[in-house]
């Protein structure tokens, strides 16, 4: 019983003289940041609506027409969790294409071309 009673006493005595290192927050996500998409169409092709939004920030933009379109910039929150965005526009060719980025502080994250053609969408979704 003694021995069992030391060895119980000696891992107590253990666990409360250890040290324990400082839990740090180093998670990306606890700041905030500036988030911007961009739509390029080939030559001759037309961006006609944009929906896009950060977590359940959504804005949408219709009646678009030309090759370029720019959102404006947008704030995620600390702890956002995704930036999103659906582009649709059309093409003059089979071969016509649309080329839609998403921003995050003023750097390409991600982006994503649409199969060539003359129905031209892409959806695009970046993770914090």
């Amino acid at each position: 019983m003694y021995r069992k009673l030391s060895i119980v006493s000696i891992l107590f005595a253990a666990m409360l003289t250890s040290s324990c290192s400082k839990d740090k927050d180093d998670n990306p996500t606890s700041v905030t940041h500036k988030v911007q998409f961009k739509a390029t169409a080939t030559a001759g092709g037309n961006i006609s609506t944009a929906s896009y939004g950060v977590d359940g920030d959504a804005h949408t933009a219709t009646n678009l027409s030309g090759t370029s379109w720019t959102s404006p910039e947008l704030t995620a929150p600390a702890g956002a969790y995704n930036a999103n965005i659906v582009v649709n526009g059309t093409g003059t060719s089979n071969t016509s294409t649309l080329k839609v980025g998403i921003y995050v502080d003023d750097v390409l994250k991600k982006e994503e071309t649409a199969s060539p053609g003359t129905v031209l969408s892409v959806l695009l979704t970046y993770k914090f």
